[in-house]
């Protein structure tokens, strides 16, 4: 078999219904303290969804309940098998998965895990020999999840930057997995490359990118900027006259990458395997977090070699967007490629009252995104989109003599990403576009913003507590004392199951993150949020005996 790389040439969830809401609208349920929070250490025994057929007989599909004197060639299963047909034994386990997402989905429970012993054990031990029945696995999984799960479906869970799942997106889902499509090339799912291709043009459109921009689905926004930093490095060291795919980065031409001060660490594990971990400078930031245009200026009039600029817009812990236009002025200007990581606040370009907060984000040559995050995609969906498709498919292209490429039928979709086999994403991706529209998604990302200024603003009013930043899209960043009492406040309210928020470090100071990404998050939660905040605050210490002084500007 021969493999070539690819070269240039011509051409909370406080109660959610299962049904997904119509024409895009967005609910919000009442507050949770009006219904009791179920007990995430309840068995599934008790739950009839999920519970053997009759007491004392072992489930169906369980090896101890099929009768001993029917051999693997005449079972049920197995001529089922034999006939092409569906084990009715199959449908049933279907069935109780598809009853026990219905319960999951109506009951309020905690935001935090409650007993992490319980899911050690229920998961451990050493691998079974025989095995155990199809129903008996099943039970014993879904028992280690209600006590070991993290709710991040829940409209109060503002960890990370989790985000959640639309229902839409949950039942597409399902076929995803039903269908079992091997997104690889068009010859393995037709089905998955239309369906990619269709996600390209609207993502394009949505996000007022140049025309001609090509999408690459990928697992996250890790694997996606990778994708987009090495189009960038194939790019600049094919102008230096370099063919990195065929020569290798050991006597490369020079690539000088200057990332901002606040960039995530996806970037720069990227870079470092790239190749490019030595070459990175760092451009400092304003108090806001924003890329200062001056400093990277001084720094890419000094660099040697091709350049790459990476951006940010929607940081992960304040949420600030960086000077777009200017920085792409300064980085073409030098002759270098604009990468912007856009996590979360792509999506925040859908919106016509948030789209001002992101002038200039068109000029850059790559992007990248996650449409588990603020599109609310179940995990996992990363984006990669590049303006400039040659150096983007040169970078990540191979071809081998036993795969069938599209030349004459489709789109590849594992020409515009590192992975080959990869579940089909752009099914799941194309139902919830096709659902939700410009409008939906537009009013998801506004209802969130609306929620993350309406904390900021409530919780700011408080004696000792500093906003450390503007909210500027969804995320919210507050100093509230030094350590010990920033850590006693978030496990204050981790531990009581009304919300879920984590701590970092701004500028040298403790602070708490709280992102606001699920398609239920409105003001109702924010304000409960706020209530439950402030409670926490209050009981670990008088307002601002702890606040500690920030540090001299660095510039």
């Amino acid at each position: 078999m021969s493999v070539r790389a690819g070269r240039r040439g011509p051409g909370r969830r406080l109660r959610r219904s299962v049904v997904a809401p119509q024409s895009g609208a967005l609910r919000e349920a009442g507050p949770a303290q009006a219904r009791p929070r179920a007990d995430p250490a309840r068995r599934t025994a008790d739950l009839p969804h999920l519970a053997a057929p009759h007491d004392g007989v072992p489930a169906r599909g369980s090896r101890r309940g099929r009768r001993r004197e029917l051999t693997m060639a005449d079972s049920p299963r197995q001529q089922c098998l034999a006939d092409g047909r569906i084990d009715p034994e199959d449908l049933d386990l279907l069935d109780s998965v598809a009853r026990y997402a219905r319960f999951f989905l109506e009951t309020p429970r905690p935001v935090r895990p409650r007993d992490p012993d319980r899911l050690a054990a229920l998961l451990g031990g050493e691998l079974p020999g025989e095995g155990n029945g199809e129903h008996a696995t099943l039970r014993r999984l879904v028992e280690a999840g209600e006590s070991g799960l993290l709710p991040s479906g829940d409209s109060r869970s503002f960890g990370y930057v989790v985000g959640g799942a639309l229902p839409i997106g949950i039942a597409s889902d399902w076929l995803v997995s039903l269908w079992d499509q091997c997104a690889a090339v068009y010859e393995t799912s037709p089905l998955a490359s239309v369906a990619e291709q269709v996600c390209e043009r609207w993502l394009v459109d949505l996000f007022g990118l140049p025309t001609g921009t090509v999408m690459g689905l990928t697992s996250g926004c890790t694997t996606a900027n990778l994708a987009c930093l090495a189009a960038a490095r194939e790019h600049q060291l094919h102008a230096a006259g370099w063919n990195v795919n065929e020569q290798g980065m050991r006597l490369s031409p020079p690539v000088t990458v200057l990332t901002g001060e606040h960039t995530h660490v996806s970037g720069l594990r990227c870079l470092r395997l790239l190749g490019l971990g030595d070459q990175v400078a760092q451009v400092d930031a304003g108090t806001d977090g924003r890329m200062d245009p001056r400093h990277l200026a001084e720094l890419a009039a000094r660099a040697p070699g091709g350049l790459i600029v990476c951006g940010q817009v929607g940081s992960t812990d304040c949420g600030s967007v960086d000077p777009l236009t200017e920085i792409a002025d300064i980085t073409h200007d030098h002759g270098g490629w604009l990468h912007l990581d856009a996590a979360c606040g792509m999506w925040a370009a859908a919106s016509p009252v948030l789209r001002p907060a992101l002038e200039g984000l068109e000029r850059a040559d790559s992007w990248s995104c996650d449409g588990h995050k603020w599109l609310n995609t179940p995990y996992d969906c990363g984006i990669a989109l590049c303006a400039r498709p040659e150096p983007f498919v040169d970078a990540v292209r191979f071809d081998a003599d036993y795969l069938q490429t599209a030349e004459r039928t489709g789109r590849d979709p594992m020409d515009h990403r590192v992975e080959i086999s990869q579940r089909a994403r752009a099914l799941t991706l194309w139902a919830i576009l096709h659902h939700e529209g410009r409008e939906g998604i537009a009013r998801i990302v506004e209802r969130n913003c609306s929620a993350a200024r309406e904390l900021g603003s409530l919780l700011a009013r408080e004696p000792g507590v500093e906003l450390l930043a503007p909210v500027t899209l969804n995320q919210v960043l507050l100093h509230i004392g030094g350590e010990d009492r920033t850590q006693r406040v978030v496990d204050t309210l981790n531990s009581a199951g009304t919300c879920w928020v984590t701590p970092t470090t701004w500028n040298g100071r403790p602070a708490v993150r709280i992102s606001v990404s699920n398609w239920q998050t409105g003001r109702e939660s924010a304000d409960a949020t706020a209530d439950a905040f402030l409670s926490a605050y209050r009981e670990h210490g008088e307002p601002g005996t702890s606040a500690s002084r920030p540090p001299a500007d660095k510039r």
